[in-house]
């Protein structure tokens, strides 16, 4: 469970600094439908850019964005997404894909860092004239940590590894307080981990681990679930079933938004995928790789592990391959001309960043395993897009040359068509209980984790439950918080 204890004494500081920087926070349930936004404040937004450093911006954490990076009407509308057709994907199965370029920073992770940072504000265990928020990440998480919490009026400390695109420094540097860069790659979490024990010396440093923070899984759970949801029920057709959802796991916290479809769907599946080089999940096993997005060598505490049916790993090869295919001329014209993938199809391929990527394979390779058909949807998201990682664009021609259609047919047919099912696996109970297990050595050994709550956590039925129904507590808090800062009134 979320500790909800007020802290009276900084909880009135909280507000004195909402009521200064203009801050008004919105809720969980405005993030799912923002047609509750109120309608000055949507009227606002007509003139905020969607990455701006503005506190209004705290109403684009949600999945019904106009998709814009400039202007706009400040309205919303659907979920953005889209539906990945057969000719691309080589499966029958209807795939369809929410669009995470369409947040603030351009990536969903500004979601789930609100989800752990905003709790702690509400109630005066944070106190942002004392306390620095701490970003351990992998990448987008901590860009989106230091974001909020420069809409909130917080000081904030990002940290991620070294071999990180370069775009996410140069961001950061603009943003954050202070940006620390650990050792090793994408897979290497536990140098992340070792220095927020070393931040934790100072009492001003509160960490936000979004391995562990169940604000995490309660943002994806609540929002990202009914938006997924949402999207089903739209692209539905007579006969049409919902077959499941397949994230890679990063921090597993959209993994959470599988624990709301299998409520809404119970026959569905949900697959959870990592990289091939760094096969944790699949095999215990370990090693680098550069699906840029998600971190492994452990199993994340907020992983639901019993909800979950399979493990899919994917080469990072491939991710690499595709990120090429999909954004230079030469591989989108070989798409649209050879392949036959319609253009207005082809030219939304950048809204998949590397994580993105290995999520549609994901789903290919979960569609090839169960011979899913043209009466099945999967839905999975793209966490950020290309934008991201036009230096690894730049790296790869570097290091291959120009690119040509020969070039774009073989990575066309290797990379995308040419996926098996082979390097996953259909998960048992004991297989299940095997990973979940696995989070002893990293939690409870490492990092100080209660045992009991990891038991709690594979046999207690109200564990998971109970934690994502706290939406409705922490949505009152927001709430009063507002009403003590009292700009609704006045705006």
């Amino acid at each position: 469970m979320i500790d909800l204890t007020i802290n009276r004494e900084n909880l009135n500081r909280s507000i004195e600094r909402a009521r200064e920087k203009n801050i008004i926070i919105p809720t969980f349930a405005q993030m799912e439908d923002p047609t509750k936004i109120p309608e000055k404040i949507q009227e606002k937004l007509t003139h905020v850019g969607l990455w701006d450093v503005n506190p209004l911006n705290l109403f684009r954490i949600t999945w019904r964005n106009n998709p814009v990076e400039k202007g706009g009407d400040g309205r919303f509308g659907d979920v953005n997404y889209i539906e990945l057709p057969s000719s691309l994907t080589g499966v029958k199965a209807r795939i369809v894909l929410l669009t995470g370029k369409w947040f603030p920073t351009g990536c969903h992770k500004v979601g789930a860092s609100f989800g752990c940072l905003v709790p702690r504000l509400v109630t005066g265990q944070f106190d942002p004239t004392y306390h620095h928020a701490v970003w351990p990440s992998t990448g987008n998480y901590c860009r989106g940590g230091a974001f909020n919490s420069k809409l909130l009026a917080c000081d904030s400390v990002a940290i991620l590894p070294a071999e990180m695109s370069k775009e996410r420094f140069d961001w950061l540097s603009k943003i954050a307080g202070q940006v620390i860069a650990t050792p090793g790659c994408e897979s290497n979490v536990k140098e992340i981990f070792d220095k927020t024990w070393e931040l934790r010396r100072d009492p001003s440093m509160m960490i936000f681990n979004q391995f562990e923070e169940m604000g995490n899984p309660l943002w994806h759970y609540n929002v990202t679930g009914r938006a997924i949801h949402d999207v089903v029920e739209e692209v539905r057709r007579e006969g049409d079933r919902f077959a499941g959802a397949a994230f890679t796991s990063g921090s597993a916290g959209t993994m959470s938004a599988g624990d709301y479809l299998k409520e809404q769907y119970p026959d569905s599946k949900l697959a959870v995928g990592e990289a091939l080089q760094c096969p944790t999940l699949l095999n215990n096993g370990f090693g680098g790789h550069r699906i840029e997005g998600i971190g492994d060598k452990h199993v994340p505490w907020i992983h639901n592990v019993k909800n979950t049916d399979m493990v899919i790993a994917i080469d990072d090869e491939d991710s690499q391959k595709l990120l090429r295919l999909f954004n230079d001329p030469v591989g989108l014209r070989y798409l649209k001309e050879v392949v036959g993938v319609p253009a207005e199809i082809a030219d939304k391929l950048s809204l998949l960043g590397i994580s993105g990527i290995a999520n549609l394979l994901c789903c290919i390779k979960m569609a090839k395993y169960y011979e899913l058909d043209e009466h099945d949807i999967l839905a999975t998201v793209g966490t950020d897009s290309a934008e991201m990682y036009q230096s690894r664009i730049r790296e790869l021609e570097e290091e291959n040359g120009a690119y040509t259609e020969a070039m774009a047919a073989a990575d066309w047919a290797e990379h995308l068509h040419g996926i098996r099912t082979d390097t996953m696996e259909e998960l048992t109970y004991e297989t299940r209980k095997r990973i979940h297990n696995l989070k002893y050595y990293t939690w409870v050994e490492q990092q100080g984790k209660d045992v009991g709550e990891l038991n709690a956590q594979w046999y207690d039925k109200h564990y998971w439950t109970d934690m994502h129904a706290q939406v409705d507590e922490i949505d009152k808090l927001i709430e009063a918080f507002n009403d003590e800062v009292g700009l609704l009134k006045t705006i």
